[in-house]
């Protein structure tokens, strides 16, 4: 109660704090300075109610949210959508996959920004993607007999460490969740400890998700600028602590400059303040550079493509040869290392890989992926690897065997939470 006190505390004093952050991402994103109100609790015009609400932080938690969304809605067409998001580059995904969804920010986790939330709304159901622990919220989801689901779940241990730190203030939180859906057994067992209760190991959703005729089109159209040349993708890279991955591994090609001739390095940054520099990140390095957004075909002398756009990475995977997993050589526990895979690629990560944990162990087992610990032996396993017509033809079938063996998490989850739905 103590600890509930003191957190509700901070939250009073929090908001010009939270202003002040904003402004400062707002520089680098201008994004963050949109939509201020939906996040301090502010009434939203005409907001849709007795919905279908799914919470998904940013991209990866809003797309890893489609496949579940469309088995719901295929079960349930006649309820309407409420999609939640913490990120500018989360919302305008939402708002580009479900165009008949109310798509907004979740406010702040101030007693008085979520009453105001859910008394506007009075959603018949919450689903929160991945790991979306909000105090208060669920608290007040409780008492307004809300079900409250958590989909695609995963607790690191890591994670589970810091929870435990704040135990009396977590496992209620934890413990109020009408419904777990675990990724794996050892997320399950992980939740545990922290308090939850309704457990059902289902998988990752990602698996399920559809490659669009949009995507396959803008794949076809990708191919068609670079024309028929290798290409090696770096997807989502990350920056931590001042380490910035795409650098690394532009420097890391640059040693292989003689021998990778004729092959395109496509990079694309996980966030978009992070397009220009990796420009001129490969600028500085002697590269010939072009951006995607020029929209011009890739000169045949062109090095390095830099994927300056958001929401395409399905098509940037497509028109791959082979792949590269950001977020593993910095320590941010990879991106979706999924998506590629779900493409038919061959896919490489570095040695983070927290975040995907199960995914990666798994993908490594059933030979459709290579780890590597340094950005030069990235390069080196790239080339090896684009050499080697006979590896990648066996990796490539082992993919298909693959995706098809971790299908089916997305109906699992639906057909539970539809039952929720009518029991409550």
């Amino acid at each position: 109660m103590i600890l509930h006190n003191i957190y509700n505390f901070l939250w009073t004093i929090a908001p010009p704090i939270l202003r002040y952050y904003l402004r400062k991402r707002a520089k680098k994103n201008g994004d963050y300075s949109l939509y201020w109100g939906e996040r301090f609790g502010v009434p939203y015009d005409n907001p849709v109610k007795n919905a279908i609400w799914i919470h998904a932080v940013s991209v990866g938690e809003t797309r890893a949210a489609l496949p579940l969304i469309d088995e719901l809605q295929n079960r349930l067409p006649e309820s309407r959508l409420l999609i939640t998001q913490t990120t500018p580059t989360g919302r305008k995904t939402a708002q580009q996959l479900f165009a008949n969804a109310q798509c907004r920010y979740l406010p702040y986790d101030n007693p008085k920004y979520i009453k105001q939330f859910l008394d506007e709304h009075a959603p018949k159901i919450a689903i929160f993607m991945e790991t979306e622990i909000w105090v208060n919220l669920l608290d007040e989801c409780k008492k307004r007999h809300i079900p409250t689901v958590l989909a695609n779940a995963r607790l690191s241990q890591k994670s589970l460490s810091g929870y435990l730190k704040f135990a009396s203030l977590f496992r209620p939180a934890f413990s109020s969740l009408t419904h777990i859906f675990a990724q794996t057994a050892a997320d399950a067992q992980r939740l545990k400890q922290v308090g939850a209760r309704e457990i059902t190991v289902a998988g990752n959703t990602k698996y399920d998700m559809p490659i669009t005729d949009a995507m396959r089109q803008l794949a076809a159209e990708f191919r068609q600028k670079i024309g028929n040349r290798p290409v090696v993708l770096c997807a989502s890279t990350r920056e931590k602590d001042g380490v910035d991955e795409a650098k690394m591994l532009l420097t890391a090609w640059k040693k292989q400059e003689n021998a990778v001739k004729n092959t395109l390095l496509v990079i694309v940054p996980r966030h978009p303040e992070r397009f220009q520099t990796a420009y001129q990140y490969a600028q500085e390095l002697g590269f010939i550079v072009q951006n995607r957004s020029d929209n011009e075909t890739v000169n045949p002398k062109t090095q390095v493509w830099i994927g300056d756009s958001m929401g395409e990475m399905s098509a940037y995977c497509l028109c791959a040869d082979l792949v590269f997993v950001g977020g593993s050589l910095v320590d941010t526990g990879c991106q979706n290392v999924i998506e590629p895979i779900i493409c038919g690629k061959p896919v490489l990560f570095g040695f983070s890989t927290y975040n995907f944990a199960q995914a990666t162990q798994d993908a490594l087992n059933a030979g459709v992926a290579r780890q590597v610990q340094t950005a030069d032996e990235w390069g080196q396993t790239a080339l090896q690897l684009l050499h080697s017509a006979d590896e990648m033809a066996i990796i490539k079938q082992q993919t298909i065997n693959f995706i098809h063996q971790h299908t089916g998490a997305a109906r699992a989850m639906a057909d539970e939470i539809v039952r929720i739905i009518q029991t409550h």
